[in-house]
């Protein structure tokens, strides 16, 4: 069965297809009384409007494309929250694509946004400085980089993860730790090479410290399990006493090693994460992490995309950071 047409409903009401635009796109302008004849004609009929169609008709739809590294991450729901919350007060819809950490994947995703003519683009892109992401913009769809920063003349929505690096090395630092494991991947990712280089330099300025650093392909609970059964095969001289994890999914995985391996935490071995997601602090052992304020950058991101849509021309760019906090918990709870 067909759906009933704009044109069905002018006839029931009586009225031209004009006017029935006109109450869907500009009611204040039409009587009330023929406002309500033709609101009762599209309830009657069960008539949905064509926003396709008219968006084709303007050339540019009210969908935003949002392009995360890995929608299993708790943390990349949460800005996707951010970013759909403020949406709706712009009534825009926001469209998640998840790029897997694969560049095939967010090329294909970025041109499928920009073929549908999305309002505008949010992404966390592999590679920041990306040209394809420039040149997108300079086509006429808005770009936003998510917990990225960038030289390349775009908006962008951050956390200084070079100071989460040094606060989680200094926490380490202070409850005694001189053998400390940084474990994230891959390393030419800025938020993990932002992060390493954080606690890199917070290590560096203490007097006997060893740091191993371990690179790991994707950030997730598998991941840090197989790196955590490697450490925890170490012999106890070498193996390291604290872990600084890039992510909290890696953490969760590394800490269900430690369990596994009959070593305790923090006694044998202190974690540190990174998002405290929320299931950090629904661990068996309450994980400790650096927070970033992820429904915010996401709102941010989109309160951004939103600026740069409505003043077109007169935008300036703008880079927006953050400050993560250190919340310690029980498993870097401990004083050697």
């Amino acid at each position: 069965m067909a759906a009933p047409s704009i044109k069905e409903v002018a006839e029931r009401a009586g009225v031209s297809v004009g006017t029935v635009s006109n109450v869907l796109n500009r009611p204040e302008i039409v009587a009330a009384a023929t406002r309500r004849r033709v609101q009762d004609s599209i309830k009657a009929l069960g008539f949905v409007r064509n926003e396709a169609a008219r968006h084709l008709r303007a050339g540019r739809s009210r969908t935003v494309g949002l392009i995360v590294l890995d929608v299993a991450n708790p943390f990349f729901t949460d800005i996707a929250e951010g970013a759909e919350t403020c949406a709706q007060e712009h009534e825009t819809l926001v469209m998640l694509c998840n790029s897997k950490t694969d560049q095939v994947r967010e090329a294909n995703h970025l041109d499928q946004l920009e073929q549908q003519r999305v309002l505008g683009v949010l992404i966390t892109p592999l590679d920041g400085n990306d040209p394809r992401l420039t040149a997108m913009a300079a086509r006429g769809t808005p770009v936003v980089l998510v917990d990225r920063t960038t030289d390349r003349g775009l908006c962008s929505v951050s956390v200084d993860d070079q100071l989460g690096g040094r606060l989680a090395g200094t926490h380490l630092l202070e409850a005694g730790h001189r053998r400390i494991a940084f474990i994230g991947g891959p390393f030419g990712m800025q938020q993990v090479s932002d992060r390493m280089a954080g606690v890199t330099t917070t290590v560096k300025q203490a007097r006997n410290v060893k740091l191993q650093c371990h690179e790991v392909e994707v950030m997730g609970v598998s991941e840090g399990l197989a790196i955590g059964e490697q450490i925890a095969r170490l012999p106890a001289r070498s193996r390291p006493t604290a872990a600084f994890l890039a992510n909290d999914l890696l953490a969760l995985g590394f800490l269900q090693a430690m369990a596994v391996a009959g070593l305790r935490v923090p006694d044998d071995m202190a974690i540190v994460g990174y998002d405290d997601i929320h299931f950090a602090r629904a661990a068996a052992v309450p994980l400790s992490s650096v927070r970033q304020p992820a429904e915010l950058l996401g709102r941010t991101a989109m309160e951004l995309l939103q600026e740069e849509v409505e003043a077109a021309d007169g935008h300036r760019h703008r880079q927006v950071i953050f400050q993560p906090e250190l919340i310690v918990r029980d498993s870097s709870n401990f004083s050697r």
